[in-house]
């Protein structure tokens, strides 16, 4: 019998992953799964890996308790940044543990426990279209708050507001983790989509 974890977000406090779950259950029963463990978080997906506590917690789960497979209803519950959702998917395949995708019924790993080509190529371009419908919200942003300012508006933060050292630590742990690889700066810029200026104030907290 396959031993499975659930996983479950949504993006914001007002929303419940109740639905999530409860398809996902439903899911398991049919295919004689055993569900040992469910993680439900609700933060962004566009945040990095590091700074979300329970995917971190499930990666830690599925390793020490020998799980099979890991449940998600859409790609997007694991993560809106590409990077970001292909290396927890990575990590699964390391651990021999398959991630199935419910509205698309599709797996990463074979029953044989090895990687399927076909999956790993489409949950690449699914991830790769999330990431792009960000960057065009982002854009579209960017270009309301030219707008803002074109006609008098003033954005940003106030004069004399510095942010402190602990909290560009957090903010930018994944950051500080790549510098402290050795990859260089336009690498990790193009890896993060962090702009230069800012990693080179990371690159100063690792002097500190």
């Amino acid at each position: 019998m396959n031993r499975i974890c659930i996983f479950a977000r949504v993006s914001t406090n007002v929303q419940d992953y109740e639905r999530q779950v409860n398809e996902l259950t439903a899911l398991a029963q049919r295919n004689n799964w055993s569900v040992e463990a469910v993680f439900c978080e609700k933060v962004s997906g566009a945040k990095k890996n590091t700074e979300r506590k329970e995917l971190s917690r499930m990666v830690e789960y599925v390793q020490a308790h020998h799980i099979n497979k890991v449940a998600v209803t859409e790609l997007s519950r694991l993560g809106r940044d590409t990077l970001q959702v292909l290396e927890v998917i990575e990590q699964f395949n390391k651990l021999g543990i398959s991630l199935f995708i419910q509205n698309y019924g599709i797996e990463t790993l074979t029953e044989s426990g090895e990687v399927n080509p076909m999956s790993q190529f489409l949950i690449t371009i699914l991830a790769e279209v999330a990431r792009m419908e960000r960057k065009q919200i982002r854009e579209r942003c960017e270009s309301g708050y030219k707008n803002f300012r074109a006609n008098g508006g003033k954005v940003g933060r106030k004069v004399g507001y510095k942010k402190s050292d602990e909290a560009m630590r957090e903010q930018y742990a994944e950051e500080i983790r790549l510098l402290r690889k050795g990859i260089s700066l336009r690498n990790i810029s193009k890896i993060t989509h962090t702009s230069i200026n800012t990693i080179r104030k990371c690159q100063s907290l690792i002097e500190k």
